[in-house]
């Protein structure tokens, strides 16, 4: 089988399991998969930037791969085989190389078979080394791929191998094989950990501008906190229930910008992700997504604008919010909380699907809501509300298509990046849900801002709204003034029949 499909195949399942595993990544008597004929452990996959001569920040701008006690264990049967007395009983090779030298590891010039293991035919060909993988070297620098050989000794069960530091002098997704070609070593586990290191801190080249864009987004949380919060404090006697929602929404957003911020920067400098606080900012995070479309459904719906309660919609809104509080809980502890190692593709494609079916039911039955809320408004003349809502459905029509424009686009991206090559631009994909999330609070924080004409917005019972008004004063100009109002003729309308004794006398002085 050609070894080259074989490391592409194999290099997409390890990148997809471990690019977003902590920097620190750490192996508990993991065992060697067979692939083609070679033996395959993957040890990590992230982006790596250049070193750098100098560096002011917590770290000293070097980047590297370091292997700590590395240690392998073939089965016993492995070791009985060999004498006590011989030295390299078995080969164990550490393989670094670029995601874009992949097809170097393996192969004949020849286009022969090829192999990811030298075997005898290649070693006459090719004068590789029988046993050993092949190696083909890079053309911008003969040092790469790195390969780091260790042997075991005589018929020891065990060999360690040295705590070597791998410096990275070059920008680049760099991946890590553990290769056995002895047929032997079938069945050799092993344990250890191997530090990966940019030059800023540990975080994966991947995920580093999110540290920064953490900043950038608690400063616009701050903002519009400050905006919003003046309004609040000023106009708190005329405050709209709906009002106290959206504040709730804003002080959570704040809330879980901090953690994700200190998230990242705990990451950098340990290597490791801080459970408690990844915990403790995705329950954040996902309390804050739950509450933002049941505030969303709630508006759509003209809660505390033209209707004064959800009625019989209340358990079903709120059984809605508890399931999709449940699922983004669930995806979202799965993807950042501690490693993702043993998480199949199957098993995290079973938590996307609920997710995203929650968020498409969202939306359906907002715009279903939405087009009820107008349709109200039209029949009861309200302008200043209808005009309000109208506002209000353009927005989330621009946030609806931007996200299916987005998804579209995240799709493509992902699709032609099999091997996460353009790492560093990769971050923008997680960026982007956080900045339309607040662009979308903005707007309703600006429909929605606190004044002294909050009530306006607020559900009355009474008949004759302050915006009857205005809206008879639409309809009625440009006539006679002899027409009468809108006012009048529901009044004559609810007398049909019985006679007005004024009319009856205007009626006789006409006749």
């Amino acid at each position: 089988m050609d070894s080259a499909y074989l490391i592409s195949i194999f290099l997409l399942l390890s990148t997809a399991l471990t690019t977003i595993n902590a920097s620190i990544h750490i192996y508990q008597n993991q065992l060697f998969n067979e692939v083609g004929n070679a033996y395959l452990l993957p040890g990590g996959s992230e982006g790596l930037a250049a070193s750098r001569s100098s560096d002011n920040s917590i770290s000293d701008g070097r980047s590297f791969i370091r292997f700590e006690n590395i240690t392998f264990w073939r089965t016993q049967a492995a070791a009985d085989e060999q004498s006590d007395k011989e030295h390299g009983t078995g080969l164990i090779q550490a393989v670094i190389f670029e995601a874009a030298d992949r097809n170097n590891i393996g192969g004949s010039a020849y286009g022969g078979q090829r192999s990811i293991c030298c075997t005898p035919d290649l070693a006459k060909l090719e004068g590789c080394k029988q046993g050993e993988v092949i190696r083909i070297p890079s053309s911008t620098d003969s040092k790469w791929p790195m390969v780091l050989n260790i042997y075991f000794g005589g018929n020891d069960l065990s060999t360690s191998m040295d705590n070597a530091k791998v410096p990275i002098m070059k920008t680049g997704m760099y991946n890590l094989f553990f290769i056995a070609c002895d047929p032997k070593l079938k069945g050799t586990t092993m344990s250890g950990k191997t530090v990966w290191k940019n030059p800023d801190g540990y975080l994966p080249g991947r995920m580093a501008p999110l540290k920064k864009f953490y900043v950038y987004m608690m400063i616009a949380y701050l903002l519009l906190s400050a905006i919003w919060f003046s309004q609040y404090v000023r106009f708190w006697k005329d405050i709209l229930l709906l009002q106290h929602c959206i504040t709730a929404v804003i002080g959570l957003g704040l809330f879980e910008m901090i953690l994700w911020y200190f998230d990242y920067s705990n990451f950098n400098s340990t290597g490791m992700r801080p459970v408690v606080i990844t915990t403790w900012v995705v329950t954040v995070g996902a309390i804050r997504k739950t509450l933002s479309r049941l505030l969303i459904l709630s508006v759509s719906m003209g809660y505390g604008v033209v209707r004064p309660t959800l009625g019989g919609l209340t358990s079903k809104v709120l059984l809605l919010g508890a399931t999709y509080f449940l699922a983004s809980e669930l995806l979202d502890i799965t993807e950042y909380v501690g490693t993702i190692n043993d998480i199949s593709g199957r098993a995290r494609l079973f938590l996307v699907l609920p997710d995203a079916f929650l968020d498409a039911f969202f939306i359906l039955w907002i715009f279903t809501s939405l087009s009820k809320t107008l349709e109200q408004l039209q029949i009861k003349r309200i302008s200043a509300k209808l005009d309000l809502y109208r506002k209000f459905s353009n927005a989330l029509a621009v946030a609806v298509i931007a996200s299916v424009a987005w998804i579209t686009f995240e799709v493509y991206f992902k699709a032609t990046d099999p091997f996460n090559e353009r790492w560093q631009s990769a971050w923008i994909i997680t960026a982007f849900w956080d900045i339309l999330s607040f662009a979308l609070l903005c707007v309703i924080c600006y429909l929605w801002a606190p004044s002294q004409s909050s009530q306006r917005y607020a559900y009355s019972e009474d008949v004759k709204d302050e915006f009857d008004d205005e809206e008879a004063q639409s309809l009625t100009k440009g006539q006679s003034d002899g027409d009468v109002n809108l006012v009048k003729q529901e009044r004559n309308n609810g007398n049909a029949g019985v006679s007005d004794p004024e009319d009856d006398s205007e009626e006789d002085k006409r006749e």
